[in-house]
């Protein structure tokens, strides 16, 4: 980590198969139904506004939603970031479970520990219900 920029990697493995956990990673419109503290979304083509259990909207814009990777990335526009790149990926194991890798890159860096910090919770919150519900978040 840089004086100016962050950056922060958080994962989990899950007991379900890959396409299971992308159908809820991967819809950009499902995030509140998995991550803690997120109450509501909502998308206008690549626009996502997230708002907050505090009542904080945070506009986002995505960048890649790849279902053969499965990765979703995004960049927080709000004016709390002079940068922003969120990145998650849903990996294949051997075994027929889940690698989820969550990073994110931020300026200012310390932006980068509050969302990495959040991204942890949302992980242990993502397997929890996966794993709770045989796959339905």
């Amino acid at each position: 980590m840089t004086s100016a920029r962050g950056s922060v990697r958080r994962q989990v493995t899950i007991a379900r198969p890959p396409d299971e956990v992308w159908e809820a990673v991967g819809d950009p419109t499902r995030l509140a139904e998995w991550f803690p503290g997120i109450v509501s979304v909502t998308v206008d083509g690549d626009e996502r506004t997230i708002v907050t259990g505090a009542g904080i909207p945070m506009p986002e814009r995505i960048l890649t939603v790849d279902p053969i990777q499965r990765r979703f990335q995004y960049r927080v526009t709000s004016s709390l970031f002079r940068e922003h790149l969120g990145t998650i990926d849903v990996l294949a194991l051997d075994d027929g479970t889940s690698l989820v890798v969550y990073s994110t890159d931020a300026d200012p860096s310390v932006m980068a520990l509050v969302i990495g910090g959040a991204a942890g919770d949302g992980l242990r919150a993502l397997k929890h219900r996966m794993e709770a519900n045989e796959g339905s978040p």
